[in-house]
């Protein structure tokens, strides 16, 4: 354990900083404040949509009887309609009142409610765990589905594209009066109002500050400091896509952003996501998010600071499909995970549309479940709970169901099942949880929007039936202790609450008291809950000299993750801290390490070399975690960080790399290395993973030099990578390498002349009625050993069991997921549902040629994979027409001459396989 520290170290430099050596800014002049007329809707209300009148529906709720929750625990109906109707978002306050977000004119219902959607309060006023009081705070026609509500004290925050809204409740009577009350939009400029890819909603983090996502819509903001963020995608094609932010940065996709409540101070923390609906930031510091599907590839994710996901290309003009390479699997190429500077995407489970989370702490389900994640998903009917784990630099993510209606694995009325006229038919598939918070009480709320649909911008409840669920422990009905905000032992139970925004304010008022304040935040250090006391350590980091020496007891500990809270919290608390990260760079800790690293992103290559190199040298080229934050360190400066590292190497040659040096270089890839990578690229000595690994580091240069480098591997035909370094050459010539004259090269060098290759038909015949019913196979028993032999007749267009050609979906591990009528009606009919990114391609040539396939990439030259795994190029030039395919490139059950049995085999075989 490597903790050399001095009382003189303790002592120098007691104030500490977010981005510790960069010299701080003037502050820019704040931008004159927008003054606010009139509220206005932020669609054209269409009079055809009929207005909503609560006495004329009849609303809806799911009986908690339907409902499966962890063993020892209970549900109940906390709040229903009419007390709430379609709840987006909640949040609740110090008084265990819950606050919702509704969303009644959600998109096309725009103009359902006449006067706009409201944020509503709900209460339980004599605590028999259901609420009994339900009142409008604030009811506005510019209020369309707002997608976020938090509240701090009489701090209401709303999320309401394109803005964020901060109402004041100035007299503290819960209701918005615009003669006493005060309303300010904090920062606007989020793209789409109306659009769940936009802005969603503010949550507190342990460091004071504020916190929010939002999706690949785009933004182009100022905050109160005068910078101003551009952070477009491909998604809206926003114009100013690929431009660089005032922090100096490129920001592509969806973000999760972090500011002062003031509005001051912005800082981008994520980036380049689909569409993150919320976060979370623990007592510890540890974040994660959420994401969307594009097609089935929903991911739970720890976020690394500095993070990208890789949705789109790093100038965010292209989406994940154009630079899918042959043989990655969806959740791999969506995520681009095989790419260097994509943080690695955690839990990706498939299909789904996920929206609220929260952490547990603390509170009324008690010590086993401290440390739970909560995440909805209403795609699936579920709430999903993790436990997560320190796993090197990253966390590791083990799914399980929390809270659901819905155990079958059947899935209806969402996005990824089928198209949008896919309805939920039964009542078991309507639960569609939007949020979940931890109440004051320590108990789990969930909200359920109640829906046949979710996904698509659809809703199709008229009676905008919402419901809010209550999970306690079998038995108990636990009571909210109420705080006193006055006093400084109200401000203590603050911190100590159950509730995340609620614990805000309790930081805030106690930073304020100063030294008065010290001895009592000081003694929450012993708490036996180390999620309380880690909330202390942040605070004391910010409450001087006095508080700032306590936290650094800690990096004393022999506690890995005390040492990781106590050097966040003083990155948080500002200033110049260089000597801590020297010191702490040789650290046992690879989180600690990690977090030193991020520290290094805007720190020049002459004060940060020796702390990055120090970090290189314990990467075991194994933790991707790891080497992602190191790469987010060295940002701007990864020519000079590699040639520190190669000039340690000592002239070691290429094909004698370490494992851990071949993946520094390959996350930093610099014109450097070019030589060095192209001889490993063509080392027969190496094997073929570390071929590829050369090759794509090559790949991922931006200079000529590397482009020539992948023709020169491009010319052995019998090289294992010889497809690999085509495919390649034809994708970077239409983007990164496009000026370099790719194509020429190919023909000048003889390795690949478009209009001279010789191109043969492929056609998938026109699928069999099936002469096998569904009903028969599910009547069968199968046999699984039998099945493992049949499923050979499936390996030349998909891989299982870790063999056949990489044509179809990879059924590696598939069937544990599916029921058995799903698996069987595939096999039976393989064009009823054709999985995402696996639509066939019929092009004809003008010679008359006509291929069956799939498009891999979309060019000047067409990569097509047509059945067995057979690639061809084919020049756009020589296309006569292409067209979608309407059925699958599949064979279906009857062509392959299965009968019912040997199909009941099958599925048997693939339940269990992984």
């Amino acid at each position: 354990m490597l903790r050399p520290f001095t009382a003189l170290a303790l002592l120098a430099g007691l104030t500490v900083s977010l981005y510790a050596a960069k010299p701080d800014r003037p502050e820019k002049p704040a931008k004159k404040e927008k003054e606010f007329v009139a509220a206005k809707p932020a669609f054209t209300p269409d009079p055809a949509v009929p207005a909503f009148d609560p006495n004329q529906v009849t609303p809806e709720h799911l009986d908690t009887s339907m409902f499966k929750v962890p063993e020892g625990m209970e549900i109940s109906v906390w709040a229903t309609s009419p007390m709430l109707f379609n709840p987006a978002n909640m949040d609740v306050d110090a008084e265990g009142r819950v606050w919702v977000a509704e969303g009644i004119n959600y998109r096309r219902h725009s103009g359902r409610s006449r006067e706009g959607d409201a944020i509503r309060v709900l209460e339980d006023t004599d605590g028999d765990g259901k609420a009994d009081k339900s009142h409008v705070f604030v009811r506005e026609k510019e209020l369309e589905c707002p997608l976020g509500v938090a509240v701090f004290d009489n701090v209401i925050v709303v999320s309401n594209a394109p803005n964020i809204i901060v109402y004041t409740d100035v007299n503290r009577d819960l209701k918005f009066d615009p003669a006493v009350d005060k309303r300010e939009v904090l920062l606007d400029g989020f793209e789409q109002p109306q659009h769940d890819h936009s802005l969603h909603a503010v949550y507190a983090g342990p460091d004071g500050r504020w916190y929010f996502s939002n999706g690949n819509c785009g933004a182009q903001f100022s905050d109160k400091s005068g910078n101003t963020f551009r952070i477009g995608s491909g998604y809206l094609n926003n114009s100013y896509t690929g431009e660089k932010s005032d922090d100096g940065h490129v920001y592509v996709g969806g973000f999760t952003a972090s500011l002062d409540p003031s509005g001051h101070n912005v800082r981008i923390l994520g980036y380049n996501y689909r569409n993150s609906f919320e976060g979370v930031r623990n007592s510890f510091g540890d974040m994660y998010l959420n994401d969307n599907d594009d097609p089935p590839a929903c991911r739970v994710s720890h976020l690394i600071e500095g993070g990208s996901f890789g949705f789109f290309s790093p100038d965010g003009k292209r989406q994940w499909r154009a630079d899918k390479r042959p043989g990655q699997t969806i959740a791999v190429a969506e995520w681009r995970q095989d790419d260097p500077g994509s943080i690695p995407a955690g839990d990706v489970y498939g299909g789904g549309a996920p929206t609220g989370m929260t952490f547990y702490e603390n509170g009324a389900l008690g010590d086993k479940w401290k440390g739970l994640l909560l995440s909805c998903e209403t795609g699936r009917n579920v709430v999903f709970g993790y436990l997560p784990k320190p796993d090197g630099a990253g966390m590791k993510l083990e799914r399980f169901d929390f809270c659901t209606s819905n155990t079958t694995g059947v899935f209806k009325g969402s996005d990824f099942v089928g198209g949008k006229d896919n309805m939920s038919d039964e009542r078991h598939t309507l639960f569609r949880p939007s949020d979940v918070c931890v109440g004051m009480d320590g108990a789990i709320y969930i909200s359920d929007w109640f829906d046949k649909r979710t996904g698509g911008h659809m809703d199709t409840d008229e009676t905008c039936s919402g419901t809010i669920y209550r999970i306690v422990p079998k038995g108990t009905n636990p009571k909210v202790t109420k705080v006193n905000y006055d006093t400084i032992e109200g401000q203590i139970a603050a911190l100590k609450s159950p509730a995340n925004n609620v614990r805000h304010t309790g930081f805030v008022k106690l930073k304020e008291q100063g030294d008065k304040a010290l001895p009592a935040v000081t003694a929450l250090l012993d708490d036996a809950n180390p999620y309380i006391a880690a909330r202390a350590v942040w605070l004391l980091a910010q409450m001087g000299e006095k508080g700032n020496l306590k936290v650094r007891t800690w990096l004393e500990s022999d506690d890995a993750n005390k040492r990781l809270v106590a050097l966040r919290a003083l990155r948080a608390a500002g200033g110049d801290l260089m000597h801590l990260f020297n010191t702490l760079a040789a650290d046992d800790s690879a989180a600690v390490r990690s977090e030193i690293a991020v520290a290094m992103r805007d720190v020049p290559f002459a004060q940060s070399e020796h702390i990055l190199v120090e970090l290189a040298k314990r990467s075991d080229g194994q933790d991707r975690s790891y080497l992602e934050a190191w790469g987010i360190g060295c940002t701007g400066k990864e020519a000079e960080v590699w040639a520190a590292l190669h000039k340690l190497s000592n002239g070691v040659a290429p094909e004698e790399w370490t494992n851990a040096f071949a993946q520094v270089t390959w996350r930093l890839h610099p014109a450097a290395a070019v030589e060095a990578v192209k001889t490993r690229a063509l080392s027969s000595k190496l094997s073929a993973p570390q071929r590829k690994l050369a090759l794509d580091t090559l790949a991922f240069t931006q200079d000529a030099s590397a482009a020539q480098a992948m023709l020169a591997v491009a010319k052995d035909k019998e090289s294992p990578i010889h497809g690999d370094a085509m495919w390649w050459l034809i994708n970077r010539s239409t983007n990164d390498w496009s000026s370099y004259n790719i194509a020429g090269e190919l023909k000048a060098q003889g390795i690949f002349d478009p209009e001279a290759t010789k191109l043969v038909t492929i056609e998938t015949p026109p699928a069999m009625p099936s002469l096998v019913k569904l009903d028969e196979v599910l009547a069968l028993k199968g046999d699984a050993k039998n099945g493992s032999s049949l499923v050979v007749r499936c390996v030349m267009c998909h891989q299982i069991n870790h063999q056949g050609v990489e044509f179809g979906p990879s059924l590696q591990g598939w069937g544990l997921s599916q029921p058995t009528d799903i698996i069987a009606q595939a096999i039976l009919e393989p064009s009823k549902d054709i999985a995402h990114g696996f639509e066939g391609m019929e092009i004809v040539t003008k010679d008359g040629i006509k291929i069956h396939g799939m498009v891999l990439t979309d060019g000047d030259v067409l990569i097509v994979r047509s059945m067995g795994g057979q690639t061809q190029f084919v020049p756009k030039s020589r296309i006569a027409s292409r067209k979608k395919m309407d059925r699958s490139l599949m064979l279906s059950a009857s062509q392959l001459g299965l009968s019912a049995q040997d199909i009941a085999d099958i599925v048997a075989y693939m339940r269990q396989t992984e």
